[in-house]
């Protein structure tokens, strides 16, 4: 099955993209509102512009490997160094939000950290002033290794 991509944007400005089997699945979704920020849980949900990739399936091996983009080479060098902080980030698992919070009190080494967190636990942290991103399933540094 084929998958539509779509970069989203909440009301309160959190950048995400949705995956959708159709621009209709994608309406639909919208108008029972399913969709939601990841972040702060705000159903109010816009469609932003992006350059579309279409993928007609020629060259199919058995590895599907990592996204690739190939877009401007503005956003190929930003996509490469998005992946390079990610891959340079301490790996802190579900202790994510307690150790964001640590460094941000000075209580812990201030570094680059990632790990998981509920929408709950990032929504907390904004509020709190604490800078948090979420980052797409393809930038995962096991992946990316």
């Amino acid at each position: 099955m084929s998958l539509k991509v779509f970069n989203l944007q909440c009301a309160t400005g959190h950048l995400f993209e949705g995956w959708f089997s159709s621009h209709e699945d994608y309406d639909d979704q919208c108008q029972r509102g399913l969709l939601t920020c990841p972040m702060c849980q705000n159903a109010t949900i816009e469609k932003m512009p992006s350059a579309p990739r279409l993928n007609f399936g020629k060259g199919k091996s058995e590895d599907k490997g990592n996204l690739a983009i190939t877009e401007s080479t503005a956003q190929a060098n930003l996509m490469r160094k998005m992946r390079e902080a990610v891959l340079a980030s301490e790996d802190v698992g579900v202790q994510f939000a307690e150790e964001a919070r640590r460094i941000h009190e000075g209580e812990a080494q201030e570094r680059a950290i990632r790990g998981v967190a509920t929408a709950q636990e990032c929504l907390a942290l904004e509020e709190d002033g604490i800078a948090v991103v979420a980052v797409p399933d393809y930038l995962n540094a096991e992946r990316l290794q």
